[in-house]
């Protein structure tokens, strides 16, 4: 059974929004500031790393990580020079 999760950080005045597609074919789906930058199969509950970039001067390299499962979706948002990383809060649709 198909189902989609929806996950969503503002980031620096960045909107990054991801969502998990779970079911037969997972598919990860991320979105900076309303455009499609990454689109990514996933392989059942392995984590699944897409990267995107952060529209900034220049342009600063994002990653976002995705668990499809098992259980409840997660994903965090890891972006190149910040040590920590950032759990995008679920959101409902």
């Amino acid at each position: 059974m198909r189902r989609r999760h929806h996950f969503h950080i503002d980031y620096r005045g960045h909107s990054v929004s991801a969502t998990v597609e779970t079911g037969m074919r997972p598919v990860v789906e991320v979105l900076v500031d309303g455009k499609e930058t990454g689109h990514t199969p996933a392989e059942g509950d392995r984590p699944v790393a897409v990267p995107v970039e952060l529209p900034t001067d220049p342009p600063t390299p994002a990653t976002v990580r995705a668990t499809a499962g098992p259980g409840v979706p997660r994903c965090v948002l890891i972006v190149e020079g910040d040590p920590d990383a950032h759990v995008m809060a679920p959101r409902l649709y």
